[in-house]
This record gives C-alpha cells, structure tokens and sequence, in this order.
C-alpha cells in the first residue's frame, strides 16, 4: 500500500496537553478500527500550528474520509513517492 504525508493546521498545536492529545490520538483510532485493515496510521508530529502524520492507506480518498470522520483536518495529502535516509548516501 502506499504511503502518505497529512499536514493537518491546527492552530495551537504546540500548546496542547499530553491529555488533548490523547483525546485526538484516541479519536483517530477509533475511526481507523471502523475503516477496517485499508488505512494504517504509522506516526504524526506536532509542530507550533500543524500536525504531520504518515499514513499507509489504499488511496487518498481513505485519508480523506477518515479526516472527515474523526472531525481532523487533512489539509493537505500526498504521496510518498520514495524514502531517503543517510544510508542512502552509502550507495
């Protein structure tokens, strides 16, 4: 399945508590468990204003109705189209 990068706004996003995000972490996965084995959340990371998450997911459709159904914003979606890391610079 391919992979994908969400940047979500959320306005404060920095701010929040360990519990809000909790909360928002439990919320997502409620609704990735209804949308059954086709979506995958793999890791998200929270800046001053907006949230970024990789997700495994069939298609950006799936994204999009998840976002929809847990009430988070997918602002914008893409495509991951390959992964480097310093071990790539080894040839």
């Amino acid at each position: 399945m391919p992979k994908f990068i969400i940047e979500r706004v959320v306005p404060g996003a920095g701010d929040l508590s360990s519990d809000d995000l909790r909360a928002l972490s439990i919320r997502s996965c409620d609704v990735l468990n209804k949308l059954g084995p086709t979506i995958q959340w793999v890791q998200s990371y929270v800046t001053d204003n907006k949230v970024y998450c990789v997700y495994i997911a069939n298609n950006e459709e799936l994204i999009r109705e998840h976002a929809r159904l847990a009430g988070i914003p997918a602002n914008h979606v893409v495509a991951i189209k390959e992964i480097i890391d310093p071990v790539t610079s080894e040839g």
